[in-house]
């Protein structure tokens, strides 16, 4: 993936963590979560839930995320995987954390799960002056001006 995508999506990512995510294989629909970012780890994120929630048994899994302010959209595919690093959960338990987990970091019914991303597609959209300019104006879109597209690891 070209590193401009890539710092462009981890950017505004950092700034609206939510996701919509979900197991491949269950029937259930994807559910907001707030992924935890960790710029020294690559390719992966973290989401603390109930070991009964939806996503709670980890596995292949698909995320989707559309940040805030709209100029980055994404899919990402990998695994849940428990983590059992338990620096790893310290490192990454905060006032956040607990206020949805009051039993705290070691509550047994709690678990943190770490997504390996092994495939993505990130696209961004041009929000300049320019770019919205060319929106506004209802002259023909060439997709190629509007934003980048990209393929691979995030």
């Amino acid at each position: 993936m070209d590193s401009n995508v890539r710092e462009t999506f981890w950017k505004a990512f950092a700034v609206s963590p939510i996701t919509m995510i979900k197991l491949d294989n269950s029937h259930g629909h994807a559910e907001p979560m707030t992924a935890i970012l960790d710029k020294e780890a690559h390719h992966a994120v973290w989401f603390v839930c109930r070991k009964d929630n939806r996503i709670g048994k980890g596995g292949r899994a698909m995320a989707q995320v559309a940040t805030l302010d709209h100029e980055v959209f994404a899919c990402a595919a990998g695994t849940l995987i428990e983590e059992t690093d338990p620096a790893v959960r310290n490192a990454h338990w905060n006032k956040a954390v607990e206020s949805w987990f009051p039993g705290g970091r070691d509550d047994p019914a709690v678990v943190m799960l770490r997504f390996e991303v092994d495939d993505a597609e990130v696209w961004t959209v041009d929000t300049s002056l320019k770019g919205v300019f060319r929106l506004a104006t209802g002259g023909s879109i060439d997709p190629a001006r509007i934003g980048e597209h990209e393929t691979g690891l995030i």
